[in-house]
């Protein structure tokens, strides 16, 4: 593809032999105590992840719930985080937006102008107009949710099979080659549905590790005909890492684990 953003994060993969997305979703709850008490705990936190994470990950990822929930603090977080993450990883704005008109334009001016994500996770449901504010940042990633990992995802999207409508209607919305999917890693059979329908587009595979996703499954779908195509996103196994002792330490451990498995059961070509 030539997209800016899908060049930008082929490039990073490729430099860290990685297909690992590291999520970057900090909550006061889960902060250690030794951090918790320092100016800017958030912040302090999130810089742990991302020098544990930075040589083993093809992108991160913060989700804009969590520093939007801390108020002025966490969106002063949000802007320290995104200044301090290298600039060769790209960063994808967990945002989920959705919405028409004037709204919608308003939420790209935020994500892209002030932000200055390299991309961003939108809902599709609302249809085209919903997204067209979006699509003229042609130079970024657009993700648009496609199946979720998320139980709740019985209730509508697959019995109305709307993973295959959000497919058809990408290929078509996808003039600047900017779009990509989110596909949940609980539903690999629908992956595997999706794959069919969008063979070369790029995939976002939230819901591995805490959510259930079984990556060896994920990995036999995900690939596009080059045996890329897709990356993987994993937030608290990598900020709540297993064990006790150093956070830093456990982080890079966990990094590096899923970044070898990924690696270890890829089919790229």
């Amino acid at each position: 593809m030539n997209n800016l953003f899908f060049i930008k994060l082929e490039e990073s993969a490729k430099r860290n032999q990685s297909r690992l997305c590291v999520g970057l979703d900090p909550r006061m709850d889960n902060i250690p105590e030794s951090i918790a008490g320092e100016s800017d705990p958030l912040f302090a936190f999130n810089k742990i992840i991302i020098d544990a994470a930075a040589p083993h990950a093809c992108a991160f990822k913060p989700n804009l719930a969590f520093y939007e929930a801390a108020g002025e603090e966490g969106i002063r977080a949000l802007k320290k985080t995104l200044e301090y993450i290298p600039s060769g990883i790209p960063v994808i704005g967990d945002a989920k937006r959705g919405d028409i008109g004037s709204t919608a334009a308003a939420y790209a001016t935020a994500l892209f102008d002030y932000f200055q994500f390299d991309a961003v996770t939108l809902s599709p449901f609302l249809g085209e107009d919903s997204l067209t504010p979006f699509l003229k940042y042609a130079e970024k990633g657009l993700y648009l949710l496609c199946i979720t990992s998320n139980p709740g995802s019985a209730d509508f999207q697959v019995p109305n099979r709307l993973h295959e409508q959000v497919a058809r209607k990408a290929l078509q919305w996808n003039a600047s080659g900017n779009i990509g999917l989110v596909v949940g890693a609980t539903k690999p059979e629908f992956i595997r549905e999706i794959r069919k329908i969008a063979p070369e587009l790029p995939f976002l595979i939230p819901g591995i590790g805490t959510q259930g996703g079984d990556l060896e499954e994920v990995l036999e779908t995900a690939p596009d005909s080059k045996g890329g195509g897709y990356i993987i996103n994993v937030s608290r196994g990598i900020s709540q890492p297993p064990g006790q002792g150093d956070l830093s330490h456990r982080a890079t451990a966990a990094a590096s684990g899923f970044r070898e498995a990924i690696k270890g059961k890829g089919v790229e070509k």
